[in-house]
């Protein structure tokens, strides 16, 4: 058990950087917050399904970069979560300089088979965020062709541009 804690946070422990912080920063910003709750870093409770058919190590918790639930999710300051067992609408993550595309595509298999929505995958190298409403349907969103990233699965546009401004 203490090997799987291990691992767990190794694999969590890698994942910052200050593109992936500033990024997930602003996308939190600009993500409306109108008709959704935004969520950073939230644990998802995964322990009644097994993920490992998606070569993901994890056994008990994936951790999304950025999370969108309905706005019935709300902030009680006496009743907090540490672990939802409700799946977001949304997950977004960030890749960050040392990892793998097929990582996050893999986590993005769980998240599809848990029941969410829609998942991002944001590239900042590349400047590019990739919307999936399938596994195998999605939409590529860059900064030198498109002006917004959209997502038709949850009615949601994001000003592309203010994702990567330097």
């Amino acid at each position: 058990m203490t090997d799987l804690v291990e691992i767990e946070h190794e694999e969590y422990q890698y994942v910052g950087s200050l593109n992936h912080s500033i990024i997930q920063a602003r996308l939190a910003r600009l993500l409306p917050d109108d008709n959704f709750t935004i969520a950073i870093e939230l644990s998802l409770d995964i322990k009644q399904t097994d993920v490992s058919q998606f070569n993901l190590k994890a056994k008990e918790e994936l951790v999304p970069d950025v999370c969108l639930y309905p706005n019935t999710i709300k902030f009680h300051p006496t009743d907090d979560v540490s672990k939802m067992q409700q799946m977001p609408l949304l997950s977004i993550e960030i890749i960050s300089p040392r990892q793998g595309i097929d990582d996050i595509v893999n986590k993005f298999k769980a998240y599809f088979a848990l029941g969410v929505k829609s998942c991002w995958l944001v590239i900042p190298t590349l400047k590019s965020i990739s919307v999936y409403s399938q596994m195998n349907n999605f939409n590529i969103f860059e900064t030198k062709d498109d002006t917004e990233v959209t997502d038709k699965v949850l009615d949601i546009r994001v000003p592309l541009k203010k994702v990567f401004r330097e």
